[in-house]
Formats: C-alpha cells, sequence, structure tokens
C-alpha cells in the first residue's frame, strides 16, 4: 500500500527530472504534508538521470538526499572555501543548491558534510582527478570533454623512457622522463621537443602522452619529442631563490644531454616550454632569459612574477611565441597577473594566444585544454599544398572532418590581420558568422561548435572583403 502511495503521489505531483523545472518540484513538494515529502523526494533522486541536475544551459541544481546536520559545497567556484550552503526540505533529508555557470563551464567541487567530511557528490559518476585526489566534475551543457585526453588502445602510441639527472648547479638528482613519438625515429629530419615543468603531473594527471598520441594520429600536430622534469624543491625552482641556478640546469645541463642523446632540433622555433600555475612562471622565465633556447612558451593559469613582467614591458621585444591563459574561475591572485601580461604582449607586439575559460585552477581546465597549445606550436604539416596563400593567409581543413559536435579550424594570416571565417551551405547562402576579428598570432585555430543540420558546408577566409582560401567541411 505504501508504495501505491508514492507512485501516486509522483504521478500526480509530476515529479521527475526531465520536461520539469525544479522550481516546480520544489512548489509541489513544499504543497504536501510533512510526513509525505521524504517518499517524493526520494522519487525525485530515483527518477534523475543525471546530477547535478541542469536546466535552461545555464542554471544547475546540487541535490543531497542523506542524512545530515548540515551540507555545505567547496570547490573552483568557491576558491575552495566551504561557504555554499544547501537549503533543507523540513521534513526530508533533501537537500539543494542552485545557482547559475556559463553554459560551457567545467568546475571541480566536493560536498562537505557537517563541516567535515569532505566527500564526492554521490549521484555525479564525473570526477577528476587532481594533485590532492579525486574531485567530483560539473560539466555543464555547452562544455565538451576534449577527445584527445582518453586512451585509445588502436592508435599507434609514443614510448616512454627514463632516466635519472644530476644538477651541479642545483647539487641534486631527479628523473626525467621522456617521449619519443610513434615510429621514431623516421627520416633525417630532426624532431621539435617541448618539455614540461611539472613533468609527472602532465603525464599523470595531464594526460598529456594520450594528447600526443591522438592528435598525431589525426593529423592535428606533427610529432614531437616530450621531455617531462620534476622539481624538487618547487617553489624556490619555479618562482623563489633558486630560479636562476634551476634555469641553468635546464639550458646548461638537461638539454645539451636530451639534444645528444635524441634527435632534437635545435631551432628554437621548434622548442618549446609548458607549465601550469607556478610552472608557468618558470617557463615564462626561462624563455625571457633565453629565447635562443626555446622560442615557444606556453604558462597555463600562470603565476607571473614581477620581473616577468617588467621585462617584457621595458625590455626590448624577444623573438617569442606565446600562449596563456587564465580561468574565470581561477586563483583570484593570478587573474590579474595574467590579465596584465597579456595587455603587455599586446602592447609589445607579441605573437600570442590568450584563452579565459570558464574553469578553475585544476589539471582538468590544464589538460583539457593542452591540446590547442600543441597544435599552435606544432601545426600538421602534410608537406602537400602547405604554403600559406597571398599575404600569408591560408585556410588548413578542419580536423576532424567529417566532425560530430565540434571541430577545429587552423589558419594562418598575418599577426594584427582582420579576417572573418564564414560558412556557407552547398548553395552558396550564408549560415554563420564563425569568426570575425583582428588575430594577434600568425598561426592560429579557432575551436567550431556545430549547431546547424547535418550535411556538406563551404567554409571561407576572408581579409576584409577580399576572399583568400576556402574548404569543404563535412558535420554528421
Amino acid at each position: 500500500m505504501k508504495k501505491l502511495l508514492i507512485l501516486v503521489l509522483f504521478a500526480a505531483f509530476g515529479i521527475h527530472v526531465q520536461g520539469q523545472t525544479f522550481a516546480r518540484f520544489l512548489t509541489r513538494i513544499n504543497s504536501l504534508p510533512e510526513g509525505q515529502r521524504q517518499a517524493v523526494a526520494d522519487s525525485f533522486m530515483n527518477a534523475g538521470s543525471s546530477f547535478p541536475f541542469t536546466e535552461e544551459d545555464t542554471l544547475v541544481h546540487f541535490v543531497y538526499n542523506s542524512a545530515a546536520q548540515s551540507v555545505d559545497m567547496a570547490g573552483d567556484a568557491t576558491g575552495w572555501n566551504p561557504n555554499i550552503s544547501f537549503t533543507n526540505i523540513p521534513g526530508t533529508t533533501f537537500r539543494y543548491f542552485s545557482t547559475n555557470y556559463e553554459t560551457d563551464a567545467r568546475l571541480d567541487y566536493k560536498f562537505v558534510i557537517n563541516g567535515s567530511n569532505w566527500i564526492l557528490d554521490p549521484r555525479n559518476p564525473n570526477t577528476c582527478i587532481g594533485g590532492y585526489g579525486p574531485n567530483s566534475e560539473l560539466r555543464m551543457p555547452g562544455y565538451l570533454l576534449p577527445p584527445e585526453i582518453a586512451f585509445y588502445a588502436v592508435i599507434p602510441h609514443g614510448t616512454i623512457s627514463d632516466t635519472t639527472f644530476y644538477s651541479s648547479s642545483l647539487g641534486n638528482s631527479r628523473p626525467v622522463k621522456v617521449y619519443l613519438p610513434p615510429g621514431y625515429p623516421s627520416g633525417s629530419n630532426a624532431y621539435p621537443v617541448i618539455l614540461f615543468h611539472d613533468g609527472p603531473e602532465y603525464l599523470g594527471l595531464g594526460k598529456t602522452a594520450n594528447i600526443f598520441d591522438y592528435l598525431i594520429s589525426e593529423h592535428l600536430m606533427t610529432p614531437v619529442i616530450g621531455v617531462f622534469v620534476p622539481p624538487v624543491d618547487r617553489s624556490a625552482e619555479y618562482a623563489g631563490s633558486k630560479i636562476d641556478k634551476f634555469t641553468e640546469f635546464i639550458n646548461g645541463e638537461l638539454m645539451p644531454v636530451i639534444d645528444a642523446r635524441y634527435k632534437t632540433s635545435k631551432d628554437p622555433s621548434r622548442r618549446a616550454m609548458a607549465g601550469a600555475s607556478d610552472g608557468g612562471n618558470i617557463s615564462l622565465y626561462i624563455g625571457m632569459k633565453h629565447p635562443e633556447q626555446f622560442g615557444k612558451i606556453a604558462a597555463q593559469s600562470s603565476d607571473v612574477i614581477p620581473v616577468i613582467s617588467q621585462t617584457f614591458s621595458t625590455g626590448p621585444k624577444l623573438n617569442l611565441e606565446l600562449y596563456i591563459d587564465i580561468g574565470t574561475y581561477d586563483i583570484a591572485a593570478l587573474i590579474p597577473m595574467v590579465h596584465g601580461l597579456r595587455d603587455i604582449l599586446q602592447a609589445k607586439g607579441y605573437n600570442y594566444q590568450f584563452r579565459e575559460w570558464h574553469e578553475g585552477h585544476s589539471w582538468g581546465n590544464w589538460k583539457g585544454h593542452l591540446g590547442l597549445v600543441l597544435m599552435q606550436f606544432f601545426p600538421w604539416s602534410s608537406g602537400l599544398n602547405d604554403t600559406p596563400g597571398n599575404r600569408g593567409l591560408k585556410l588548413d581543413q578542419n580536423r576532424p572532418n567529417p566532425f560530430h559536435g565540434h571541430t577545429m579550424i587552423p589558419f594562418s594570416a598575418p599577426a594584427g590581420s582582420t579576417v572573418e571565417l564564414t560558412l556557407f551551405d552547398l548553395n552558396g547562402r550564408k549560415v554563420e558568422t564563425i569568426f570575425s576579428g583582428s588575430v594577434s598570432t600568425s598561426n592560429n585555430i579557432i575551436e567550431y561548435r556545430h549547431t546547424q543540420p547535418a550535411g556538406g558546408y563551404i567554409l571561407t577566409l576572408k581579409e576584409g572583403e577580399t576572399f583568400m582560401d576556402s574548404k569543404i567541411i563535412q558535420a554528421l
């Protein structure tokens, strides 16, 4: 009889996740006598196909339905302070918190039960592994999980070797791992090289080997050699008293050995360095000190110590190409640092790319966007028809093609030029403008999210009113 009562209430009040608003659910459950509410709350939880419950692209509801004195939430959106308190529906163990995030946001979070017990969201299957273990992962409806971070058994894989390097500058030893791309060594040409600070984390938490393998397999980047270097005294080496000795270790001790053992290019335009947080800071610092060694620098969610900003601002323009990014939910102190560096690079006319993501200070953020760095720094070269057209404007084939949901569109244009990427149907009717504006780098990649019907389209690149290039693309 009790089971029948629950089903009747469930049907009568329309308590189901799909096809109704959460506000309507709250109105209806609060209209019931307290003794009947728990059954309906339980039915709501059992009917839900995914939690947190999102609606209208930007509205999200976090829910918890177990006995507790209090439930709070901490995460990227709170600076990891448990300062979001859930509301309890009287007569039930059901608690909730509703808010709005950007439709493409991706955020780490945890529930804090009774003020001290930090747990994963028990109804959310999505997790992200970070430096302190797993967190629950909120993926808003517009967020697309990057395919390159997964492992695919059917594609070729690179190999990883490891060795130990001793530094006379620092008086210590550390393990270093080296990624060699599939087929290495092939031919007589030297390979581009990229060095990662916090190397074990970029390999383990950042899934960099998976990203290499996928992008190379899909012809989204040229094969590279990856060097993964861990810190020993991280704060001092990356942003403190040992920063110059660490720089000497990288340039004067480590890289000469790497160059002697492997077929690495010595051309600085084919040598990159990358890091996140303080690892981004040391990447910027070494690039600033030795642009003749590393001509491409990527700094994700970076600390930027004053000497870096001052040197880039007041010193001569360096022969560097840069990628910098920051999360809108990142560490608060870092956001103005990165914005300030962006403004300096823009004012000095640097070849750079700046991106801002609706994410936090997280390996989920950094691994999800590392592919853009690699495709910018090491674009795939087929060896056929790779010469840019008039004035250096050239539209490359989107990748993947055909595609489902989203695709990457690489194109070349002189830094500072104003261009437009436009999509037409096969009858020549304009469908939408994908990008219109000035570009700060010569090599550019646009992430295009396709919401039009499946089929073939014509993608064009123009400078002003002058047509420059076109490609046929296929949406599935």
